[in-house]
């Protein structure tokens, strides 16, 4: 008996066939992200109250809203507290990551899935239930019979939002450096040892630089939604401290549109520059999940 042949499949037709499976996602990402975002850059332009199409009248006068102490403030509390967020996040996640790198574990990765098991529930009930936690009166204090809890929330709301931050975002950091610190080839830090570095010099002349790919993507990964993020300070900071989200926030809850659109678009732009420069220094993904 003859064997049968395999049939191949032409390349363009398995071209042809992954197009047309990516009609859904297009489909997808242009009613909910590019009409969205049009119709945003439409109202930077407008003067108008809410959405309505009677007395709209073409201006650039929206843009003054840069310029106003409370939008600058919110901008500097917002950078602030996503610099400093991915500054922590870094130095604990290439903790984290490098010490489950050396690990003997068999199944590192079933650490990894177990460290991202919380990011699995939804994103409000996590932060509520550690604005819980932070409350004088907690589940822990009625656990062990203590009187009277630390009030994070009431007396440090600026401890209180790093820590949600840290908590929040902290996997985002982890996952890309562990993922360049297993592409690093052994043979590489032997050879540092073989010519006399120490295990230090090893760490920062070889090690860090091979896995600096993973440090950018996380922190991107860490320092945009903590730049654009609203819930975390305002559940944790109970309103004490504005971030530029909660501006933009407020702006649309008040069907103020315009100012909102600004303040988004200028957000916008910030995202895109940083994917530019991800996609600049990570040209093959190394770094990414």
């Amino acid at each position: 008996m003859q064997k049968a042949e395999k049939r191949v499949i032409p390349s363009h037709q398995v071209s042809h066939h992954l197009d047309r499976m990516a009609i859904p996602y297009l489909a997808f990402l242009t009613i909910f992200a590019v009409l969205p975002a049009l119709v945003m850059l439409f109202l930077v332009f407008v003067d108008t109250e809410g959405i309505r199409f009677e007395n709209m009248v073409a201006t650039i006068t929206n843009f003054e809203v840069l310029t106003e102490r409370s939008t600058i403030i919110a901008f500097f509390n917002s950078l602030k507290y996503s610099v400093i967020t991915t500054i922590i996040c870094i130095f604990f996640g290439y903790v984290i990551a490098y010490a489950l790198h050396k690990s003997k574990f068999k199944n590192k990765y079933l650490i990894l899935l177990i460290l991202v098991l919380p990011m699995w529930t939804n994103f409000l009930l996590r932060i509520n239930a550690l604005a819980g936690i932070f409350e004088p009166n907690n589940i822990i204090t009625s656990i062990f019979g203590i009187e009277k809890g630390l009030d994070i929330i009431g007396k440090a709301p600026d401890l209180a939002i790093f820590l949600g931050m840290v908590f929040t975002y902290l996997p985002f950091m982890v996952m890309p450096i562990y993922t360049s610190l297993e592409k690093i080839d052994p043979l590489l830090q032997e050879a540092a040892l073989d010519l006399g570095v120490t295990n230090f010099k090893k760490f920062w002349k070889v090690t860090v630089p091979m896995t600096a790919s993973g440090i950018v993507s996380g922190s991107m990964m860490v320092l945009l939604p903590c730049l654009s993020g609203f819930a975390i300070p305002k559940i944790l900071g109970h309103g004490n401290v504005l971030l530029i989200g909660n501006v933009i926030e407020q702006s649309f809850m008040s069907m103020n549109y315009t100012q909102g659109s600004v303040l988004a678009l200028v957000l916008l732009i910030i995202i895109l520059v940083s994917i530019i420069i991800v996609t600049k220094t990570n040209k093959d993904g190394e770094g990414l999940i």
